[in-house]
């Protein structure tokens, strides 16, 4: 396994299956001064050896793989100790509670108002 590379910028895993949207983030991000890692799959994300210094998580709610809850224990398993962000276009108070109980500090409904997003993300990479 080769040894994970230090980058200046604060790094953000984003884990959205939808490519037009995955982009659409990752660049938004980026303008930010956030390093996007961006994967269509949860289980891309937990193939990568550069997740363990990320210091947080965007992740979509539902994808084909592996669901944003799973990823986030999956992580969390790996001892991964990074803040986490759940968007979801299947909104409901169960998964809320779901989410914030595995360790998502918040939970956006797609779509993702950028404001709304801007400032959660800010919040996290503080």
């Amino acid at each position: 396994m080769r040894p994970a590379i230090s980058s200046p910028r604060p790094r953000l895993l984003l884990a959205e299956d939808d490519p037009l949207v995955r982009r659409a983030l990752q660049l938004l991000l980026s303008g930010r001064g956030v390093e996007v890692r961006a994967y269509g799959s949860g289980k891309d994300v937990l193939s990568d050896p550069l997740t363990r210094d990320a210091r947080a998580l965007l992740s979509d709610y539902k994808m084909p793989d592996v669901d944003g809850l799973t990823l986030i224990a999956a992580l969390r398993a790996s001892g991964w100790p990074g803040r986490a962000i759940m968007i979801t276009g299947y909104p409901h108070a169960e998964l809320t509670a779901q989410a914030l109980a595995a360790g998502f500090e918040s939970v956006l409904e797609k779509p993702v108002s950028e404001t709304a997003l801007l400032l959660a993300v800010d919040r996290l990479m503080a």
